[in-house]
């Protein structure tokens, strides 16, 4: 790729992040988290039943996840569902994530295919891929999923090698829960991106 491209590309990415972050700052209001919303607890899965799903999901037992999942719970209540997936990111001075994964509502449909693309926090160069659990609050049906998340400021999580944070629109809280080398392009900064089918244009 010739070298203009790329700090081309570099730069529509920084102004992305740039564009993200404020969206995220006016919508997080640059204060602590709100309060979980209340939900029927016959709609929304207990911290035990997360936690075995993460666990068989990963494919590994570890301390950090099991604290990632309980941090969880204490911030945002009992999710409603998750998204089982992988993500690929690369950075050129700015990172981009892309990835796909599996829908499943505790009182509506399993499994509906979904994908996200973004930017995000990578200041290097290189790439990797990893699995991603994504908790999921107040979504009452997929639909409402596929939207522009921004990242909440300050709501990265990192303990033994797992890392959770936090993507808010309007009452809809995505937690996604990545681990190892899924940290090296750090959790969206900025936002994703969630669309029905696959796309390679971030924005």
């Amino acid at each position: 790729m010739p070298f203009f491209s790329r700090i081309l590309i570099a730069a529509l990415c920084a102004l992305a992040l740039a564009l993200g972050a404020s969206a995220a700052r006016a919508q997080a209001g640059g204060e602590a988290q709100p309060a979980p919303k209340a939900q029927d607890q016959d709609d929304t899965y207990t911290q035990e039943e997360i936690l075995s799903k993460a666990r068989t999901f990963f494919g590994d037992v570890t301390e950090g996840l099991a604290k990632a999942v309980e941090k969880a719970f204490a911030d945002q209540g009992r999710p409603n569902g998750f998204i089982e997936g992988e993500e690929g990111s690369g950075a050129i001075g700015v990172g981009l994530r892309y990835g796909s994964g599996k829908l499943n509502l505790k009182s509506g449909p399993s499994g509906t295919q979904v994908y996200w693309q973004g930017p995000s926090i990578g200041f290097d160069i290189g790439g990797n891929a990893s699995k991603v659990f994504t908790l999921v609050y107040n979504l009452k049906e997929p639909d409402q999923l596929f939207q522009r998340f921004p990242g909440v400021d300050g709501s990265l999580y990192i303990v033994a090698g797992i890392g959770l944070n936090y993507q808010k629109s309007g009452d809809i809280t995505l937690a996604p829960i990545r681990t190892g080398v899924g940290l090296r392009a750090g959790a969206s900064v900025g936002y994703l991106h969630y669309t029905r089918k696959k796309s390679w244009i971030p924005f």
